[in-house]
């Protein structure tokens, strides 16, 4: 089992695949295999508008379940650092879950305000038995993403290259790319998600308006589902996010279908520094 906020971004992604969680509103229906697509011409980045301002010096503070269990907190911010964009997130197991599998994961990426263009991301993930560091950079001139990978449980280290197209996101970066979007019912986006390796087409379609109750508060809110439709995260689950229905498009909640089970990330509050 895991819960790392890659499945959360991806949950956001795919949110987040920021983040998953469960059933709190509809039960979707299994759904059909996707075909695989090639990267077209609507799969992209879009910068940000002129007048977007990122919520920079907040911190969503969320508790995670797992089948009604306590299964941890996942804590998500973002701060204006110079040129760029610095968001942090972690993801720590508690409760019942914790004593099946721990999960300490720390994970900060940076990107570009103006594009919304990811720079690099660094993790350091310690999940069961597992405890690597991650550094991943995007290199833009070269068309390339470079990722540097070492297991602190062994010591063994490695490295590799893959072709990335000329803006992408990430799990992390990817939790703000989508909330900057303009979410009216019935819009659709495609974009581009890089996690080190293979380059992920994610697809966001803006479902409904819904009225939701979090710990934080009672929010109205637009449901988002988020999946990868082509690359490694392509049928590796699904995200709903739920978002403030107004310019802020604040993350309240969100539920992340997987293969083992369902997650549901619901707001307990919001840190301001």
């Amino acid at each position: 089992m895991r819960f790392s906020v890659q499945y959360a971004a991806l949950c956001f992604v795919v949110f987040c695949n920021a983040l998953g969680n469960p059933q709190a509103n509809p039960s979707p229906e299994k759904e059909p295999n996707l075909p695989t697509i090639s990267a077209a011409p609507s799969a992209q980045i879009v910068p940000p508008p002129a007048n977007y301002r990122f919520p920079d010096g907040q911190t969503y503070v969320y508790g995670v379940e797992w089948h009604l269990f306590n299964a941890g907190t996942a804590r998500v911010g973002l701060r204006d650092d110079g040129p760029e964009q610095h968001v942090t997130a972690t993801a720590v197991s508690g409760g019942v879950v914790s004593t099946l599998y721990k999960v300490n994961d720390h994970f900060e990426a940076f990107f570009d305000p103006h594009r919304f263009c990811s720079l690099r991301i660094s993790k350091h993930v310690e999940e069961g038995s597992r405890a690597r560091q991650s550094e991943l950079s995007f290199d833009y001139a070269r068309g390339k993403s470079v990722l540097s990978e070492k297991n602190l449980k062994t010591g063994e280290q490695k490295s590799s290259e893959n072709d990335i197209p000329s803006c992408v996101t990430d799990v992390v970066s990817g939790f703000y790319y989508l909330s900057s979007l303009p979410l009216q019912v019935g819009n659709g986006y495609v974009f581009i998600v890089n996690d080190g390796g293979k380059t992920n087409e994610v697809t966001a379609h803006v479902e409904a308006r819904e009225k939701v109750k979090v710990p934080a508060g009672t929010f109205d809110t637009v449901r988002v589902k988020a999946e990868a439709i082509s690359g490694v995260l392509r049928g590796k689950g699904t995200v709903w996010a739920w978002f403030t229905d107004g310019s802020s498009h604040m993350p309240v909640q969100m539920r992340s279908k997987l293969g083992w089970g369902t997650l549901l990330f619901r707001l307990q509050r919001v840190d301001k520094e």
